[in-house]
């Protein structure tokens, strides 16, 4: 059997993040990941956002980490070369009666540490979108996008610079706590053994399923996992109406339906919401009649027939339709019973923007631990 000293699983954008962490610790590093490539469900499934750290709960982890990696995340894009824009975005009440919602949102942002957001009249929104439609707005001038397979890429090959392998076509199948490490079993077409001293479960929407098939893991421990799935419409047959990124007030599983711009000027709407049981990845164009309407409520000009079906992605929640207060859950020992594993759950938005912090976060579990 192989024996390493850290095990990550997954290697989506937050499992490369961590890894890359542990090995500029100088830490044995092994990567186990199911696909046959970095980033294929979650990480590369999203609006690509830098976001601001608005919408979080002060003091969750969710805030704490996204203001945290906001900043990290900016200066690390400029030191590796990796494309982003700083963009900005409007986040906009159509109405009178979501003004007071934009207030929330402003003091929520502050009391979490964002200071920068300003408040514009319909004039002055106007005046940066002339399309918009809008009674008030917010400007966050700190949100951006990022080439996100550019970050997972730099994320790996920085991990690989300090010694991390990867390991693709290997789903983990189960596990086992004993008594100098945990044993990691996966499948594919070259199955294996690790025992690890620390297993770091980084696997996304499979976090659960894994985290409840290792031995020792108190089932207790292991909160549900449901799927928020959100699909994208994209812009076709006209040059895109916005330079910033457009938001309306946030809807309850997700941040309503909005518009971002890609780096290559593609403008897509979304993500909706959509509760699933499984795994599906298909746009059903019926959707975008719903799409035509929540979008119009911000852009009245948006002609007949100008979106098409583009991709989907699904939000590993904790909390089932209607329930609140999901935050990121980073999951040790203390909780679970099983020296040496981290179990990361809920790793959804603001995942990608936070990515840098948690992976420092976790690594300074690891120490602490050792």
């Amino acid at each position: 059997m192989e024996q390493v000293e850290c095990l990550v699983i997954g290697a989506g954008v937050v499992g490369l993040g961590v890894a890359r962490a542990l090995a500029r610790q100088g830490r044995e590093v092994v990567v186990v990941e199911a696909a046959d490539l970095i980033g294929s469900e979650t990480s590369s499934r999203n609006s690509e956002v830098i976001h601001a750290g608005i919408y979080y709960t002060a003091g969750s982890l969710k805030a704490r980490l996204c203001i945290a990696g906001k900043q990290k995340l900016y200066e690390y894009c400029d030191s590796r070369g990796i494309s982003y824009r700083r963009c900005g975005k409007l986040i906009v009440a159509t109405d009178d009666s979501q003004i007071a919602e934009l207030e929330a949102l402003k003091k929520k942002a502050e009391a979490n540490g964002v200071h920068d957001l300003q408040w514009l009249s319909r004039e002055e929104a106007l005046a940066m979108e002339p399309h918009l439609h809008c009674v008030a707005a917010l400007l966050s001038p700190s949100t951006g996008i990022i080439d996100s397979h550019g970050l997972m890429l730099a994320y790996q090959g920085e991990a690989e610079e300090h010694g991390a392998m990867l390991a693709f076509n290997s789903p983990v199948v189960g596990g086992a706590v004993e008594n100098d490490g945990i044993v990691i079993e996966t499948g594919g077409a070259e199955p294996m053994q690790l025992k690890a001293r620390t297993v770091v479960n980084c696997a996304g929407l499979a976090a659960q399923s894994i985290a409840a098939g290792i031995q020792g893991v108190k089932p207790e421990s292991v909160p549900g996992c449901f799927y928020a799935k959100g699909n994208y419409f994209v812009l076709g047959g006209m040059k895109p109406p916005f330079s910033r990124l457009i938001y309306p007030v946030p809807e309850p599983g997700g941040l309503g339906t909005h518009v971002t711009i890609d780096l290559g000027g593609q403008m897509r709407f979304g993500p909706d919401v959509e509760w699933i049981e499984r795994i599906d990845y298909t746009v059903d164009p019926a959707r975008g009649e719903k799409f035509y309407a929540a979008v119009r409520r911000y852009w009245p000009g948006l002609p007949d027939g100008a979106i098409q079906p583009g991709y989907a992605g699904i939000r590993p929640k904790l909390t089932p339709a209607g329930g609140k207060g999901d935050d990121f859950v980073i999951q040790g020992p203390e909780t679970h019973g099983a020296p040496g594993l981290i179990n990361l759950f809920g790793i959804e938005s603001p995942g990608l923007t936070a990515s840098l912090a948690i992976g420092e976060y976790v690594a300074d579990m690891v120490d602490r631990a050792a």
